[in-house]
């Protein structure tokens, strides 16, 4: 997915920025392992003079100078120091420990041997110490940069989001290089503004976020094969390296990288995380193109669903209605006034019927497009009550009793909406219940919650039935009394407007028969003024 392609070196620094840095950096270094050069050697020297003061012989004290010479090749950084370290110590040695003493010269022919071996010896001993050394510190920065690598995998596992996902790359990239991170994102086929993760204890350079250094990073994004060249810009390095998907590029990386450019190693690690921040990123848009699909899918299936409804169902008190009409029109005067009575309440009835369909179809549009806006309003219950069941009782002639409550119930609630909760179920009771049946309102207190309830002497509602009822577009088997069939959308209409109050609506069986719907609604504290 990215190779050295998608890599483009930005504007390399000055020949002179780069020889000064890196000569005040070796000259610490060189006075630094000078002074412990010195140390060492003279701490060997003193030990080997209390040696000899105590008869011991030249041998432990030559093993001496060796161990001095070993101990510099693991606290010096170059890697000279242990010959000269060696040549130093040879030195030192024929110098205070060998007849003639303070001087160079030696009496016993067999001391250049033992000096050539001691020579030999702590060169060779402080060579693969230094060695030993510089493989220990590349496995631990191994074992460390493949620690990276597995925490960077979980991260990028673990966001939820792109830009959580580009945040947690660009820290890793900051922690595992030492140096700080750009990030341009893609937005609308353009690059935004460079978001900064910096590493710790460092700045960006103000350079590092021109203009220019944008327009490199453009030409990475627009470039598929990478063949642009490095252009002198400023004196800060960066690298851009391009975070490509399967068929898009979604952003651009710069890494400051200052004089020191990133060995092959580092390189390949950085393309391996941001390999696997473009296959996150790729994952994260396949999965939301697929939950687009659903929410679209499942959005095609509801206008379905209410279409075949609508034209099964409408049909019946539309041709009640126009048939009635019709008959009206053309036989006026010749029927009985009990008949059309009957007539004009079959159309009234039906009109009526429309009418509340009409209401609950506005109802689940406004509340599935999310338009529905609650006008919320501290509202006494026992009114909102007796609104909701003055419209259903003159339009049913059913008996409706309200079981008034002992206490003041005032709730903030939107009345209208809240009146058609009642009306539809009120309106479901009747279809469910026998005509010479009673139907039961109450509403009580109960916690911080007013609960009310609906109750009816019906046939009730099968268990399987429970679990569905408040689907949209779900009907019980249950016989309705008036013969129309229910589109399914009363009670699901109810679900989302008591939800939308913070409440829940529930159902369940009544005592001895018939069913029980209950739904609760927050009180609202009533403020007393002196």
């Amino acid at each position: 997915m990215l190779g050295e392609s998608d890599i483009f070196t930005g504007p390399e620094p000055s020949a002179d920025f780069r020889r000064k840095k890196l000569k005040s950096g070796s000259k610490r270094h060189i006075l630094s392992d000078i002074i412990k050069t010195i140390v060492v050697i003279a701490a060997a020297t003193g030990i080997g003079l209390l040696f000899e003061h105590f008869g011991v012989s030249m041998v432990n004290i030559i093993t001496v100078y060796i161990f001095g010479v070993l101990v510099l090749s693991l606290i010096t950084t170059n890697r000279w120091f242990c010959f000269i370290s060696s040549l130093v110590s040879v030195l030192t040695f024929n110098f205070i420990f060998t007849e003639p003493l303070f001087s160079l010269s030696v009496y016993d022919p067999s001391f250049p041997i033992t000096f050539a071996v001691m020579f030999a010896s702590a060169f060779i001993t402080s060579t693969l110490a230094t060695i030993i050394k510089q493989n220990a510190k590349k496995s631990a920065l191994t074992a460390y940069q493949t620690r990276i690598l597995f925490d960077t995998d979980k991260l990028l596992q673990k966001a939820e989001t792109c830009s959580e996902a580009t945040a947690a790359a660009a820290n890793q990239l900051a922690k595992l290089l030492d140096r700080s991170v750009i990030f341009y994102d893609e937005y609308l086929g353009e690059l935004s503004e460079p978001q900064i993760f910096s590493a710790e204890g460092q700045t960006v350079p103000e350079n590092c976020i021109s203009s220019e250094e944008k327009a490199a990073a453009e030409r990475v994004f627009r470039d598929e094969n990478g063949s642009d060249s490095a252009e002198e810009l400023s004196e800060e390095k960066c690298l851009y390296i391009a975070v490509r998907g399967t068929d898009s590029v979604y952003g651009v990386f710069g890494i400051v990288v200052g004089s020191k450019p990133l060995d092959s190693f580092e390189k390949s690690v950085v393309l391996a995380i941001i390999g696997e921040l473009a296959l996150a990123l790729n994952n994260m848009r396949n999965i939301k193109e697929k939950e687009d699909a659903a929410v679209l899918a499942q959005n095609e299936q509801l206008r379905a669903n209410l279409l075949r409804s609508i034209s099964h169902d409408l049909r019946t008190p539309l041709t009640s209605i126009s048939g009635n009409a019709g008959f009206l029109l053309a036989e006026s005067e010749d029927i009985e006034p009990e008949m059309r009575a009957i007539i004009y309440k079959s159309i009234y009835d039906d009109s009526l019927w429309l009418i509340n369909l009409v209401e609950n179809l506005l109802s689940v549009t406004r509340i599935e497009d999310g338009t529905t806006k609650l006008r919320l309003r501290s509202e006494l219950m026992e009114e909102v009550i007796d609104e909701a069941v003055s419209r259903v009782r003159n339009t049913s002639g059913r008996k409706i009793t309200v079981k008034e409550s002992d206490e003041l119930l005032i709730l903030k609630i939107d009345a209208r909406l809240i009146v058609q909760v009642l009306a539809n179920l009120l309106d479901n009771a009747v279809k469910y219940s026998p005509a010479d049946t009673e139907i039961f309102v109450s509403a009580f207190k109960k916690g911080n919650n007013v609960v009310v309830e609906i109750a009816d002497n019906g046939n009730g509602i099968s268990e399987k039935d429970k679990p569905r009822i408040f689907e949209m577009f779900y009907t019980a088997e249950t016989k309705i009394a008036d013969s129309r069939r229910s589109l399914g959308l009363g009670l699901a209409v109810c679900k989302s407007i008591i939800n939308a109050h913070g409440g829940e609506i529930t159902v369940r069986d009544n005592k001895p028969k018939g069913t029980v719907f209950s739904f609760t609604l927050p009180v609202e504290e009533v403020k007393i003024h002196e």
